[in-house]
């Protein structure tokens, strides 16, 4: 959890003073495309929903505000999630 604490959490103020991971939480770290490095809470998600991946909102996308990044775990490693690609 070390390497964790200086990285952003997707969701976070960019005004919050402490916008890192939390003790206790679960993460994955979402790779390439528009959210590339920020880590992504799924505390209490089920297996299903682990497996199915998520649709995030993010303005810096292909499609701008109102845009989604698509994220889903990748081959090699289910908690490094990477980009799918982007959707409205």
């Amino acid at each position: 959890m070390d390497e964790l604490i200086r990285r952003r959490v997707y969701g976070a103020d960019h005004d919050d003073p402490d916008p890192g991971p939390r003790p206790g939480h679960v993460y994955r770290e979402l790779v390439a495309g528009p959210l590339d490095g920020l880590l992504l809470d799924v505390t209490g998600w089920t297996a299903g929903q682990l497996r199915e991946g998520a649709a995030l909102a993010t303005e810096i996308g292909a499609y701008g505000p109102g845009g989604r990044a698509l994220y889903g775990p990748g081959p090699a490693d289910p908690r490094r999630w990477e980009w799918q690609g982007d959707t409205r």
